[in-house]
This record gives C-alpha cells, sequence and structure tokens, in this order.
C-alpha cells in the first residue's frame, strides 16, 4: 500500500530549505526509498508549507527514516524552521489520476468492446490525432479514431494491454501490447483465425477532462510480416 509523509511547516528561509533537500537527495542516492517528492506553498500565508513524500509502502517509508542522511536533514531542517514541523503518516487508500482514468475509457470501452459513444465522451470535438503510419498522418475530430477503430475491429477480436503508463502534466503515456485474433480480410488476407501481435506507444493530451490531441506509433509492417499481407490497414 502506498505511504505518505506529510510535513507542515513555517520558515521564512525556504530558498535554504529547498537546498537541503537538493542536498539529501543527491547524499542519499542509491539508498533512500522515496519515491516522489512535493512542496506546496499556502497563498494565504506565504512562509507556511506542506511536503509531500510518497514512498511505495510504509516498510520502505522506515527503510528511509533510517539513513543517516536523513536524520541529518530533519536536524537541519528543524533549525530552519519557526517551530517544530507536524508530521502526518497516511495509508493512501484512493489514487486516481482522473486524466489516466479517461485514456484508459478509450482503450478498454471504445478499441476493446466496441463502444464508440465514449469517443464523444472522452475526446474534444476538435482532437487532432497523429499516426505517421497513415497516408494523412494528421486528422482533425473524432470521426477519424472512430473510423480506424471500426476497420481494426471489423478484422479483429483485439485487447490493449497496457505494459507502461505514466501521467506527467496533461500528458498521458501508454505503451501497449495489442493482441487480435484474426476475423475479416485485412491488409489483403483472408480471416485465419490466428491470434496476432505487436507492441507500440500512444500519447494523450488532456484538457478541461477531454483528450485534445494524440500521437500513436507502431509499426503496422510487423503485422504485415506475420499475416504475409500488404499495403496499409487503412486503404480502402
Amino acid at each position: 500500500m502506498t505511504f505518505v509523509q506529510v510535513i507542515d511547516y513555517e520558515t521564512t528561509r525556504f530558498d535554504e530549505m529547498n537546498a537541503l533537500i537538493d542536498r539529501w537527495a543527491e547524499q542519499s542516492s542509491g539508498r533512500r526509498t522515496a519515491t516522489h517528492t512535493m512542496i506546496g506553498q499556502d497563498r494565504e500565508a506565504r512562509n507556511h508549507y506542506v511536503d509531500m513524500v510518497e514512498f511505495a509502502s510504509y516498510e520502505e517509508a522506515m527503510k528511509n527514516s533510517h539513513l543517516p542522511e536523513t536524520d541529518r536533514m530533519f536536524q537541519e531542517m528543524v533549525a530552519l524552521c519557526e517551530g517544530m514541523p507536524k508530521f502526518m503518516n497516511l495509508d493512501v487508500v484512493r489514487d486516481e489520476h482522473l486524466n489516466k482514468q479517461l485514456v484508459n475509457r478509450v482503450f478498454e470501452e471504445a478499441a476493446m468492446r466496441g463502444d464508440m459513444r465514449v469517443l464523444d465522451e472522452c475526446l474534444a470535438t476538435n482532437y487532432i490525432d497523429h499516426d505517421a503510419s497513415k497516408e494523412e498522418p494528421t486528422v482533425i475530430g473524432r470521426e477519424g479514431m472512430r473510423s480506424d477503430m471500426e476497420t481494426w475491429r471489423a478484422a479483429f477480436d483485439m485487447t490493449f494491454e497496457p505494459m507502461t503508463q505514466v501521467a506527467e502534466g496533461d500528458m498521458v503515456t501508454t505503451v501497449w501490447r495489442w493482441r487480435g485474433i484474426h476475423k475479416g480480410e485485412f491488409m489483403g488476407v483472408a480471416p485465419t483465425g490466428k491470434t496476432f501481435e505487436m507492441t507500440g506507444t500512444t500519447t494523450f493530451r488532456c484538457q478541461n477532462g477531454e483528450i485534445i490531441e494524440g500521437w500513436w506509433h507502431y509499426n503496422p509492417g510487423v503485422l504485415q510480416r506475420q499475416m504475409g499481407g500488404s499495403g496499409s490497414p487503412y486503404q480502402s
């Protein structure tokens, strides 16, 4: 279970505090177990800060607390604060990245289950789609993705298996493995009933709860060689 330590403090010496945290990160390299840190400044009280430090588990946090660098940093941190910092130790019971959730609906509900209404809910009306494997690599509007998904779904019972997914700011990148059971004509090849697979990467840019742009990177030639087909998946 993910564990987060929250440190609430006041200081008039934040630049020194920032430098202290940088030194700790450098000195504890290769041994620290913290995976993510974030500092917030109170808009109503500019000397008030909250640090949030994330760990994979409480046990990993305890390993981190026993490092000599961590103990030394704590002593120096207290010296920079106006009074004793307050600590909260939290087990994370819900952790959802809303942009990831949005992206996964496109893969799971539209591409895999065939519910194309999801594209109207998840994609902006002026959504921009980039796919270098297509003759027209940039298409504006939802209909381009809808048409592509219908083409693939007519030829395959298919799944997308997320291998890695990273969200940073308004971007969500998914490294996926695609598998399809060949049920309809595709690349000039009649249905074979065989299972084919390939890997690729999709990056979506999100804004205001919608996906506004996407970049697809994969090599249809891999699938072409497996099937013994010719041409592009998008040729009519």
